[in-house]
């Protein structure tokens, strides 16, 4: 059983947090055998959704405000760590956080930094190429959005 819950920075345990910055280390930098500054400066204002079981970090991802990194609102490091993948947790975790958005923001735009071979997953929550392939931290990449809620349910 995964318990899902938003956080923004300031309320995370010491141990939440370290658990959190284990798991993105344990994905990115780790699995993915890349090195990068995955502490960005962008989780201070982001909103973080964590999936737990029990106390380990099943999910994440974070939410980011207009501007900081695009001038829409964005969605990234997106994971289900080793132990729990093939459960649909990646799935859920999108979901789950466009669905948030939806409510909040349904005339807003989201826009992802997708692994290029990931784009095909991404599409499935209605995001569409907004540029072409590129290099990032060694990894190729494309820039998707999505458009608002509003915008995709009108007919």
């Amino acid at each position: 059983m995964v318990r899902w819950q938003w956080y923004a920075l300031s309320e995370f345990s010491t141990y939440e947090l370290y658990a959190i910055m284990q798991a993105r280390m344990q994905v990115f930098i780790v699995e993915q055998a890349c090195a990068y500054q995955d502490l960005d400066g962008f989780d201070s204002g982001a909103q973080h959704l964590v999936g737990w079981s029990d106390n380990s970090v099943a999910a994440y991802l974070r939410v980011l405000e207009p501007n900081p990194r695009f001038t829409e609102r964005s969605i990234g490091r997106v994971i289900t760590t080793q132990a729990f993948r093939g459960r649909g947790l990646g799935r859920e975790i999108l979901a789950r956080a466009l669905d948030r958005l939806d409510d909040r923001f349904p005339s807003d735009p989201v826009r992802i930094s997708a692994q290029a071979h990931l784009e095909y997953f991404y599409a499935a929550f209605g995001f569409a190429p907004a540029s072409a392939p590129y290099d990032e931290d060694g990894i190729p990449h494309i820039s998707m959005l999505r458009p608002p809620k509003q915008a995709k349910s009108s007919t």
